[in-house]
């Protein structure tokens, strides 16, 4: 199995209809394959296979409903399910499980193809994301223990010199480290870094530092005023 080549994959029990699918997507310029055994292609697919698939959603020998969980275990590719006779609930369970499309028996071709090309998109933008998100964990891989605290702690909102007191050092090695981070992981501004730590989505592996620092803003919230205490 091709695993560079976007792919059209037509699974369904009956084997007049994946041939009958197959010519109409390969006039059209599709790379398609064909199986007439989910079994037989839950088996030769790889995760990395980029493409999407056409899978009929009642197979005797495994269920579509069945195909889809075993792919979205490890891959989100987008699936457009073909029923004669789709119930409202399998469209539902589909639909959560994340199926891009839900054509009926019979269906015209331009609906087909619509459906692929929508879903041969959503693929390949779901894995842009994908090795845009791989790049940015290397970078964030590559800071030392405490570049890590100083980027969470500044995406928290915090100041040099309050990192530095929650930290225990001085702001100007705080000015250094938060310059290492901007370096490493190619951003220029603190904007970019928040926005870059909400979309790695990271979990806080310090709650105890961070909890410490939640506690410094608000003890700093909460001091006096210069010139502002009662005589």
């Amino acid at each position: 199995m091709d695993t560079m080549t976007p792919t059209v994959f037509v699974v369904d029990d009956d084997s007049s209809f994946c041939r009958a699918v197959e010519r109409l997507l390969s006039s059209f310029d599709y790379r398609v394959e064909a199986f007439a055994s989910p079994t037989e292609f839950v088996k030769q697919w790889r995760p990395d296979a980029p493409g999407c698939a056409v899978l009929d959603m009642r197979m005797p020998e495994l269920p579509g409903l069945e195909v889809q969980r075993l792919l979205s275990a490890s891959s989100p590719m987008p699936i457009i399910f073909v029923s004669g006779s789709a119930d409202v609930e399998s469209c539902v369970w589909a639909m959560r499980g994340g199926a891009a499309d839900i054509l009926l028996k019979p269906f015209q071709q331009e609906e087909l193809l619509a459906a692929v090309d929508r879903a041969l998109s959503k693929d390949a933008a779901q894995r842009r994301e994908q090795a845009e998100l791989g790049e940015l964990e290397a970078r964030l891989n590559s800071l030392t223990p405490r570049e890590l605290e100083v980027f969470r702690l500044v995406a928290k909102g915090m100041l040099n010199k309050q990192i530095a007191v929650v930290l225990g050092t001085k702001e100007g090695t705080i000015k250094m480290h938060r310059g290492h981070v901007m370096r490493k992981l190619r951003i220029g501004s603190v904007a970019e870094l928040v926005s870059l730590a909400n979309r790695l989505g990271l979990e806080d592996p310090c709650p105890a530092l961070h909890a410490r620092a939640g506690r410094f803003r608000l003890d700093s919230r909460s001091e006096p005023l210069p010139g502002s205490e009662v005589a």
